[in-house]
């Protein structure tokens, strides 16, 4: 049975090291200088370069970056309160149809057993000394490696929570294996990233090694170090007391961690120790970036001389010239290194688009929400172009509306895949690729070249960390520890506010947070905890800003779950909306062409069902699994383990309640079986 279980195991590092070898040659043909069928970390990255070469690959393998044929990055968020998908949407949200699977399900520790063999690798041969070239430099190759590590681990610590701690490959040996397999407290995970964290921050050159920031800093290490330490705080005080937290009732770890105490002797210790954590690392970024944010000027580009940084920072082919770029992953037309954003920008976002929630929970360029009262103006949501009139600056810079110009560089360039004017938007194209799925959506991340929107022709920049973030998780995490929005919050909230366009008495948060009514906030899953509106309009309003800030950069998701923001919809289905289709002048934009009978070949929903288009209530025959709205499970919170992980560790290799390792709260221990709560 041993070979068999080595050849599956995800743990089994050791046996695998040809594996792991092989992972990195593609741009590394030193790896080939002796046998690999040794196996034998000293005998390679005898100098700098080597060790550079191998860790960019890293790099390669599961940084952030935007796929060839897709949004990006930039629909990430989609399948959230924020942006919808066309055509469909994900299983989490349904009763019944995602279920436990057999194998793989992303619990996947490939990134993490290559990371752990260079390191290995790494660390013997500069302790030996065997590593040619400048310490200073061979010292950030290695942090950058302690940084990567943490970076795969915390990929999975979001989806599966509690996970095996494994620092170093391991022994090829059964017994050992599954000792290793055996998962550990999720905040100790944390603990363990932070840790690493910790040691690329002090490792790498205080400025990194690379001038264009397409490798990684120390102060890109700090905003990921803030990231990781607020959600762990956040989700420890979220979810405290249930399973899905140590020591909590019913918490599927307490037979395999028997005996287990929080380091800091309780949970509302640990809370402190995550937030305490996330607020000095915020903290050391933004006192260092605060006067460095790229400004919206409020200007929509409608000629080539018209500049507006902000507008233009997302979609860059070269991000070096905006400070407050950490961090950002370049495309090259010489190597063919490629993306397709510039298309998707041009044709409905490859079907992804803003909601209602989103665009109503904005605000309005007074800094009040839409519904207060307003000087001069009212919220007015009749057709795109008054939702855009007085809209918070950044929505107005990025939400495209009828009629409105796109300012496009290289006009000679031979490509037909643009959009020089914006026409209404294709909510009846059943092309998903240029259907405008909601009826809203975004020209964020365009750099507006005609050169770059051939098919897969595309080299705008990834950002992978902006400064910003710091800052807003600063806020966060400062103000869950105080309860004052005093001293730097304010100073951080003010200054982001600056930089995104508000004006006047729209920059001071008290103005938002006076006239914030919570009752009126619940389109917006970010207004919710545990089941419950939230009563905090400050925190309300921390969250709102991080919200519209961030909007389409991958992190909405993660807020909400450490937020515990969906347990409302167990009991109350959710319908996402986008535009104010019916009884408005953008009816008449489609006339006779727009069928709402229901039937498997509508293309808009029922105006019986509601005023707003709701892109997955067209079809509302048995077929269409989101036709009563999105259901919740508290299960979903995390991913289920896969069985055969439970097999393997299993004491007889084949029953999972013999595993030494456990299934997720409220998960069953058979394949394809839906979540029981």
């Amino acid at each position: 049975m041993k070979p068999i279980i080595l050849k599956h195991l995800t743990l089994a590092v050791a046996s695998m090291v040809a594996v792991a070898i092989l992972s990195l040659t593609g741009c590394n043909d030193f790896l080939d200088k002796e046998p690999l069928s040794k196996g034998s970390p000293e005998g390679y990255y005898k100098n700098e370069a080597h060790l550079s070469a191998a860790t960019l690959k890293l790099y390669q393998d599961f940084m952030p970056q935007h796929k060839s044929w897709s949004f990006g990055t930039f629909g990430i968020d989609a399948d959230t309160d924020n942006q919808a998908n066309a055509s469909s949407s994900d299983a989490r949200f349904t009763k019944g149809n995602w279920q436990v699977p057999a194998s793989g399900g992303g619990y996947e520790w490939n990134n993490v057993r290559n990371v752990n063999f260079t390191l290995k690798a790494a660390l013997l041969n500069y302790e030996t000394k065997a590593i040619g070239g400048s310490e200073a430099n061979i010292r950030h190759y290695i942090g950058e490696l302690y940084f990567l590590r943490a970076y795969a681990y915390f990929e999975l610590l979001k989806q599966f929570g509690d996970l095996p701690i494994i620092d170093a490959p391991q022994p090829d040996e059964l017994a050992a294996l599954t000792e290793a397999s055996k998962r550990k407290p999720c905040n100790e995970v944390a603990r363990f990233i932070l840790s690493d964290l910790d040691k690329a921050i002090e490792m790498m050159l205080p400025s990194g090694i690379d001038g264009n920031r397409n490798r990684l800093s120390p102060d890109a290490a700090l905003v990921f170090k803030s990231r990781v330490a607020l959600f762990m705080g956040t989700w420890l005080k979220n979810f405290k007391g249930t399973p899905f937290v140590p020591l909590g009732e019913g918490w599927p770890g307490a037979k395999s961690n028997e005996g287990y105490a929080f380091p800091s002797g309780s949970i509302d210790g640990e809370i402190k120790f995550f937030l305490t954590e996330a607020a000095k690392a915020g903290e050391r970024v933004g006192d260092k970036y605060l006067g460095s944010l790229t400004r919206n000027t409020g200007i929509v580009p409608q000629n080539i001389a018209d500049k507006n940084d902000y507008f233009y920072m997302f979609g860059a082919v070269d991000m070096k010239p905006y400070k407050d770029i950490l961090m950002w992953r370049a495309y090259s037309e010489t190597q063919g290194i490629k993306n397709n954003v510039e298309v998707a920008i041009n044709h409905g976002n490859n079907g992804i688009g803003l909601t209602r929630s989103f665009v109503e929970g904005a605000l309005m360029r007074d800094g009040l929400p839409t519904y207060a009262n307003h000087d001069g103006f009212a919220y007015d949501d009749s057709s795109i172009a008054r939702v855009r009139a007085n809209a918070d600056p950044r929505l107005f810079i990025f939400m495209k509306e009828p009629g409105q110009k796109n300012v496009f560089k290289n006009m000679s360039a031979p490509t037909t895949h643009y959009v020089e004017t914006e026409d209404y938007p294709k909510i009846l194209d059943s092309n998903s690729e240029s259907s405008y799925g909601t009826g809203y959506s975004i020209r964020k991340g365009g750099t507006f070249d005609k050169a770059l929107c051939g098919n897969g022709d595309g080299y705008t920049g990834c950002i992978v960390f902006r400064a910003t973030e710091g800052l807003l998780n600063y806020m966060e995490a400062q103000y869950e520890l105080t309860g004052s929005a005093t001293g730097k919050v304010t100073t951080y909230w003010k200054a982001i506010r600056e930089a995104a366009g508000f004006t006047g008495s729209a920059i001071d948060p008290q103005t938002t947070i006076a006239a914030t009514q919570m009752e009126r906030e619940s389109l917006d899953w970010g207004a919710w905890t545990a089941g419950s509106l939230l009563t905090d309009a400050t925190l309300y309003n921390i969250r709102r800003e991080r919200r519209t800030e961030l909007m389409a950069e991958g992190l909405r998701w993660m807020d909400l779950i450490r937020w515990r923001a969906l347990d409302q919809m167990i009991s109350t289905p959710y319908h996402i909306e986008g535009f104010h289709l019916w009884g408005t002048e953008m009816e008449a934009w489609y006339g006779s062409a727009l069928k709402a009978d229901g039937s498997s070949s509508a293309n808009v929903s029922s105006r019986e069902l509601s005023p707003y288009l709701r892109p997955y209530q067209k079809n509302m025959t048995a077929t269409n699994e989101f036709r009563d709205g999105y259901t919740w499970h508290m299960a979903h919170y995390l991913s289920p383990l896969p069985i055969d992980q439970l097999q393997l560790t299993a004491s007889d290799f084949k029953s999972p309640d013999k595993s030494v390792i456990y299934q997720n709260p409220y998960w069953p221990t058979v394949a394809d079986h839906a979540a029981e709560r």
